[in-house]
């Protein structure tokens, strides 16, 4: 895991991030994500309280990026954001004191900020078993809607909180849609490198991701899974 935080500071940042992510910050810690105005997935991120400043801890190679966008929106907002060399410990055992629960899923226990290490949890496979996604794995910048990655599950995003940056279109997928595509979890038989889950008949189910413990996470259209399935030389079967 490498991960960067930035810190936000000043009088509006609560306001000031609650006006551009998918969560509501003022209940934070939570997970939230940023996306384009057409409801893409740009990135994904906690957002953590500390003192009088909010941490965004973000994958690193999605950070430079991530901070270049919240500083375009500064505008007028009393807020200073800053890199940061903090770094960030987790794990699944007893908490360390100072430990957040990740707000995701129970399954996915602490994190430390200022602390440094990883307690040796297999992460690919609580992620398999409860279908949680990945920055840059199954959440794809300029590509996943986060509905369709189960962010509602995973408690990402708030439909009570007002506008925010791509807020219409992610609306409109949860009230006047059914999904028909997302990610789910599929048992498998064999390996296969990521890529095209098909059909018995040829017919594209979707795209193999995250393999642990005879199942892997999928992103697929819903109608189309069923017993039979192949991605590679790998048989694949509804979970």
């Amino acid at each position: 895991m490498t991960r960067q935080i930035i810190r936000l500071t000043g009088e509006d940042r609560v306001t000031f991030l609650q006006g551009l992510v998918t969560n509501d910050v003022s209940r934070a810690p939570c997970w939230a994500a940023i996306l384009t105005p057409q409801g893409k997935y740009l990135a994904d991120f906690l957002v953590v309280p500390d003192g009088d400043a909010l941490l965004i801890d973000v994958d690193a190679a999605l950070a430079p990026d991530l901070l270049r966008r919240l500083s375009m929106y500064k505008l007028r907002s009393r807020v200073a954001l800053e890199m940061t060399g903090m770094t960030v410990a987790r794990g699944t055992g007893p908490a360390p004191e100072g430990a957040v629960p990740d707000p995701r899923h129970a399954a996915l226990g602490w994190r430390l900020y200022g602390g440094q290490g990883d307690d040796g949890t297999d992460w690919d496979a609580v992620r398999v078993a409860h279908c949680i996604p990945e920055t840059g794995v199954e959440l794809i910048p300029n590509e996943t809607y986060i509905l369709e990655a189960g962010f509602e599950r995973l408690h990402g995003v708030d439909f009570r909180k007002g506008c925010y940056v791509g807020q219409e279109v992610t609306a409109r997928m949860k009230h006047k849609t059914e999904l028909r595509k997302g990610l789910q979890v599929l048992r498998i038989d064999g390996a296969a490198p990521l890529g095209t889950v098909i059909t018995s008949d040829g017919r594209e189910v979707g795209t193999l991701f995250t393999q642990s413990g005879g199942q892997a996470i999928a992103h697929v259209r819903h109608d189309r899974v069923a017993p039979g399935m192949q991605a590679g030389e790998a048989r694949l079967s509804p979970a």
